[in-house]
Parts: C-alpha cells; sequence; structure tokens
C-alpha cells in the first residue's frame, strides 16, 4: 500500500489555496452578470480563470513532494490502487454531491418554470448541457477528456474531471521526474512552452471542455518539475540563506504577475500565458516557507480558508445558477419601492453588494460542504480503505 511519507507541511501553500476559488468565483460571477467598470477589479477579476494553472501546478508539486520518495511503489498494482483510492475519497465525493444538488435544481426550477409559463434556466441556450449521457459522463469523471463540444452539469468540474486523468498518468510523470534537474528543467520549460503554444487566439488559455486535458497536463508537468528542483536545492546551504533572499524571490514573481494583470491588455487572448506563467511561479516561490510572503500567507483565517478551497470552488455552480434564477425571475422590476427607494436606484449600491454576498455565500456554502461531505467522506473512505484486503501484487 502506497502510504505519503511524512513530508513537513508547507503552510505558505496551504494558505495559498485561499483566495484563487474567490477569483474563480468573481469571474464565473462577471462573466455572467458583467463587470463593474473599474479597471482595478475588472482586469484581474477577467483572468480570474488562470489560476486553476495555480490549482494544476500546486496538484503537481505536491504528489511529487509527497509520493517521489516512494515511487517504485506507485508500479505495482498495490500501490496504485492504494494511490487512486486516496486521490479519489478527496476528488469525489464533494463531485458527486454537487452534481446531485444540481440535479434537484434542474427537476425542481423547471417545474416553477412550467407552473409560471417560462423557460428555466437550465433551457437556456447559453446554459451547460444537463443531459442524459453529460450526466454519465460526469458520474464517471470523463466529461472534460474532448469528449463534449460544451461544458455539461457543474462547468467548474471540468478541472475534477481532468485532475483525475493527472491522477491516473501520475506514476508517469513520477516517472520522468526520476530524470533529475535536467529531466525537470525540461518539464517546466516544455509546459510554458506547451501552454503558450494552447493559448487560442480568441480564448486565451479558458480551455475546458476542449483542451483542456492538454492545458492541465502541462501545469501540472511544470508542478512536477518545480517539486524535484525543490527537492534538489533543499538543505543545509538553502538554509543558511537569509529570509531576505525569499522575499526577493516572492517580491519578483508578484511584480511580474502585478505587470501581466494590469499591462497586457484584456482577458482571453495569447497573452494569457505571462498571467498563467506567474501563477505558477508562485507555487515554486513559496515553497520554501520562508520569506514575506509565504508568512502573510500562513496567517490561520487563510490557512482555514486553504482548507475549504475546494469545497469553495466546487460548490459555486448551485448559487451562481440560484442567483441567475432570481435575477431573472425573482427580483423587483426597476421601478418597484425597496425600504423606500425604487430599485433602480438601488442598482449602483447593489452592483457593487451583490458580488460582495456572493463571495460570501461561496464562503459559508464551501465550509458547510467540507465540514459536512468532504471532511467526513474523506475519512470514511479511507478507514473503509483500510479494512478493505489489499489486492496482491504481481510482485508478491
Amino acid at each position: 500500500m502506497v502510504e505519503p511519507s511524512r513530508s513537513p507541511e508547507i503552510r505558505a501553500l496551504k494558505g495559498a489555496r485561499a483566495l484563487p476559488p474567490l477569483m474563480l468565483v468573481l469571474f464565473h460571477y462577471c462573466e455572467g452578470h458583467g463587470y463593474r467598470g473599474a479597471w482595478w477589479f475588472d482586469l484581474p477579476v477577467a483572468r480570474g480563470y488562470l489560476w486553476v494553472e495555480f490549482f494544476f501546478a500546486l496538484s503537481g508539486f505536491v504528489l511529487t513532494y509527497v509520493y517521489a520518495v516512494r515511487w517504485r511503489q506507485m508500479w505495482t498494482v498495490r500501490g496504485y490502487v492504494s494511490f487512486m483510492r486516496s486521490r479519489l475519497s478527496r476528488l469525489y465525493p464533494l463531485h458527486l454531491t454537487i452534481l446531485l444538488v444540481i440535479l434537484a435544481m434542474v427537476i425542481v426550477l423547471r417545474a416553477v418554470a412550467a407552473r409560471g409559463g417560462y423557460a428555466s434556466i437550465y433551457d437556456e441556450q447559453w446554459h451547460p448541457i444537463v443531459s442524459r449521457d453529460t450526466f454519465i459522463a460526469n458520474l464517471f469523471l470523463v466529461q472534460a477528456w474532448n469528449i463534449f463540444p460544451y461544458l455539461s452539469w457543474n462547468g467548474a468540474a471540468w478541472f475534477v474531471s481532468v485532475e483525475f486523468l493527472l491522477c491516473l498518468l501520475f506514476p508517469l510523470y513520477l516517472m520522468l521526474a526520476r530524470g533529475g534537474w535536467r529531466v525537470a528543467l525540461l518539464m517546466i520549460l516544455g509546459g510554458a512552452i506547451a501552454l503558450a503554444l494552447l493559448a487560442h487566439p480568441r480564448y486565451g488559455l479558458d480551455l475546458t471542455f476542449h483542451n483542456g486535458i492538454w492545458r492541465g497536463m502541462a501545469a501540472f508537468g511544470m508542478g512536477v518539475g518545480f517539486a524535484v528542483l525543490h527537492a534538489r536545492v533543499r538543505g543545509r546551504e538553502l538554509e543558511a540563506m537569509p529570509d531576505y533572499a525569499f522575499s526577493l524571490a516572492q517580491a519578483a514573481v508578484l511584480a511580474w504577475l502585478v505587470y501581466a494583470l494590469y499591462n497586457t491588455g484584456w482577458s482571453h487572448t495569447p497573452r494569457d500565458i505571462y498571467t498563467a506563467l506567474a501563477v505558477i511561479a508562485l507555487v515554486f516561490v513559496l515553497s520554501f516557507d520562508r520569506g514575506f510572503l509565504a508568512r502573510a500567507l500562513a496567517i490561520p483565517p487563510l490557512l482555514l480558508l486553504g482548507e475549504w478551497s475546494y469545497a469553495i470552488y466546487i460548490g459555486q455552480t448551485p448559487l451562481l445558477q440560484l442567483l441567475r434564477h432570481a435575477q431573472m425571475h425573482l427580483y423587483p422590476m426597476p421601478g418597484d419601492v425597496v425600504l423606500g427607494r425604487t430599485w433602480a436606484q438601488w442598482q449602483p449600491l447593489w452592483h457593487w453588494l451583490e458580488p460582495a454576498l456572493l463571495v460570501l455565500a461561496a464562503i459559508g456554502w464551501g465550509a458547510l460542504l467540507y465540514e459536512l461531505i468532504e471532511k467526513p467522506a474523506n475519512a470514511w473512505l479511507k478507514r473503509l480503505g483500510a479494512r478493505t484486503p489489499q489486492v496482491r501484487s504481481a510482485s508478491g
């Protein structure tokens, strides 16, 4: 059975998981409901989808960091099954929960729409497809493997589908990682080139149901390469380096990220590569758990949000769909009086208050999902795996 080695926890990377899901929530909201008309807000939010690169790279880094010392066991039936069980116990319970929540919403809101004599949000042309075939594909986590030419059910779960594929392929990445630092550099350079080549003239790197697998493979491979370099350079010499050296590296990457967000034009162009490479580089400069940014990200509130990050990300779709239904069918008309003012008069304030409340709702809903579904389901599945007789490997 493959058990993770007792690698020290990297608190900076755990805390760094806190903010990207919130940027993705705001991106999905603004894409569907309009931007705010403020450059300082709109430019970073419009590239919110590129924080998925951070998660792919982080996944490649962490899995290599944890499992590299036991790479041989990954090539046994017993070890591979154990690894996949561990990963699915993390990914699948919340994925299935949100899929069933959306199924219930489809049934209820279509019934409400039929009674009200209008089309439900699930029957609008722009909406992710909620068919029987796509539901089955989502059940088996293959919906983003270039099978369908559209998003389906929980659109955000395309990431989980690609992550599942990367877990299946992880022993191959781990084998490549045995090639040393030269191979690691090739993986990082190759991943960067692959992302640059993938960037579409119209969509940039916002690739999901189509070519999202290649996008994920490129960023994941870069994370694997960074983990190999991290293992090569850490040690006494690194420990002797002053903190300001790590702070300078983090400041340089932050400056790069700010430049990419605010000085490379609007989103969904090949210039996405500048932002994507910056967020991926964050994984490496934070991995040593030293420097000003690492300390800032290791504070308790961000560590807690980091725990909830997957639940926040995967759980955002029902909230966005309920908001769309409310805007179309429940909100007051512009001339309706609300608290002594017409709804039109409230709009300038609501224009900003609505996304802020959505973010708070996403955090609360994510915390609930984590505590009631993700955490207990993960623990139960791991206990179940521990009680299940292990498959005997071919090597004995």
